[in-house]
């Protein structure tokens, strides 16, 4: 996949000097090969960066290491990103109309936007490790140690967060808010159970190779089995960061599983 943008500045720089040898006076352009590879270089190198920085991770140790690492900083989506960067790239393109080159005068939309971008990327990312601070205290003081925990972004919503933290047998889930106190609700806290149950419609739902790739890439992963009788099973897998439900079509796998016999309660 590293390998795909150069791909495509190289069809690009194929279809411009096509253009122009059918007519240059038809199809202008000043498409530079230079440029194209630096742009596809800059994409390879921060697309990475941008995916660690939120709730879905990047496993940067592969081949050698399948582990994930996460920044929880931005959502993945960030709609303020996207409409920094859009209104950057209409407004450069207004003020460029007409005009030759890449003026400083005429690029300087884009570069506020760029700037802009890396001033939020920044601040979300002092926000989320202080509001890790504050919600790791907050739950260890009233269940004790936290063996893992994720204060993620919500979208289009910069103070608020979405917790999920691993503490003892549980997943505890909850609403961080900047704006109202206390900022953790307590009477908002809901459990999961956490770990994967001894039933043997579970044992036969994670052998097979969707639950095996689905528990490679989820984060906290909750189990439900649906007895439907007859020996008949739907085992569901639910990772937190995304689904608190079965159904969901991004973030749970529903698996049906037949048993010859019923399980021992």
């Amino acid at each position: 996949m590293a390998v795909l943008p150069f791909l495509l500045a190289g069809m690009m720089v194929g279809v411009d000097r096509l253009g122009r040898r059918i007519g240059g006076s038809v199809l202008p352009s000043r498409a530079s090969p230079r440029q194209l590879l630096l742009l596809s270089a800059i994409s390879i190198v921060s697309h990475p960066i941008l995916d660690t920085l939120n709730t879905y991770g990047m496993r940067w140790l592969m081949p050698f290491d399948g582990r994930w690492f996460y920044g929880d900083a931005l959502f993945i989506v960030d709609p303020w990103l996207w409409l920094a960067l859009g209104f950057g790239v209409v407004l450069s393109r207004r003020r460029r109309a007409g005009g030759r080159g890449l003026a400083p005068e005429r690029t300087g939309p884009a570069r506020a936007a760029l700037a802009f971008t890396a001033v939020y990327a920044g601040a979300m990312a002092l926000s989320g490790a202080a509001a890790r601070g504050i919600v790791r205290a907050d739950l260890e003081r009233r269940g004790g140690p936290l063996d893992a925990l994720m204060v993620a972004p919500l979208p289009a919503t910069p103070f608020s967060r979405t917790v999920v933290a691993a503490q003892g047998d549980e997943y505890r889930l909850a609403r961080f808010r900047w704006l109202e106190r206390p900022r953790l609700d307590p009477a908002a806290l809901r459990s999961f159970p956490r770990g994967r149950p001894p039933h043997p419609a579970v044992e036969a739902a994670t052998s097979t190779p969707v639950a095996q790739r689905f528990l490679g890439w989820a984060r906290f992963p909750s189990y439900r089995v649906e007895d439907r009788g007859a020996g008949a099973y739907l085992v569901h897998i639910m990772d937190l960061r995304y689904a608190d439900r079965p159904g969901v079509s991004f973030g749970s796998v529903s698996i049906p599983v037949r048993l010859d016999a019923a399980p021992t309660p």
